[in-house]
């Protein structure tokens, strides 16, 4: 096997990018705090052609050279806003017919696997140490988890998200 060469992937120019159809997923930020998680954040939303990105409280915002260096430039496709409060934020997109998840270890969460989305969705993602704040968890609609199988309980938050994204698009948009 040869690896492709990136002119033979067959990736979109930023202007078809943005004509381009959008996954009904946005993200929402809950004060994630490393410009390096935001930056991946940016990067996969690119990936999977998330329509938006809300950043709330305290996550960075782009133009940072920490965001942009780890964004590879998806912080010139990615539409974004930020927002002074995460509660705010989900206020509004509740009014805008988002159905809103947590991704959360919580009591009587759903296994991202079998976590079926309406669309649209919007996908909370929480600081690295606190997660998604109580008070965050209680305005969502539902709350999915990606069941573990080892010694540690919780993996970093671009982890998280690149897994959860990937598995959402998928169901969202009927890809396999």
């Amino acid at each position: 096997m040869r690896k492709l060469r990136n002119s033979e992937l067959g990736r979109l120019s930023p202007e078809d990018y943005k004509k381009a159809e959008k996954t009904p997923l946005v993200i929402v930020s809950d004060n994630i705090r490393s410009m390096h998680n935001i930056g991946s954040l940016f990067r996969t939303a690119d990936c999977f052609r998330v329509t938006h990105i809300h950043l709330c409280g305290l996550s960075p915002i782009p133009g940072h050279p920490e965001i942009e260096k780890t964004a590879l430039g998806a912080t010139e496709s990615v539409p974004w806003t930020q927002h002074e409060n995460t509660l705010s934020c989900l206020k509004q997109l509740k009014s805008e017919g988002y159905r809103i998840a947590a991704l959360e270890q919580a009591e009587n969460s759903i296994d991202l696997r079998d976590y079926a989305p309406e669309a649209p969705t919007a996908l909370v993602l929480g600081h690295e140490v606190i997660g998604v704040a109580q008070d965050v968890v209680d305005a969502c609609d539902d709350v999915v988890e990606i069941i573990q199988f080892g010694t540690k309980h919780s993996l970093n938050v671009s982890v998280s998200a690149g897994l959860a994204i990937f598995d959402l698009h998928r169901k969202l948009t009927s890809r396999v």
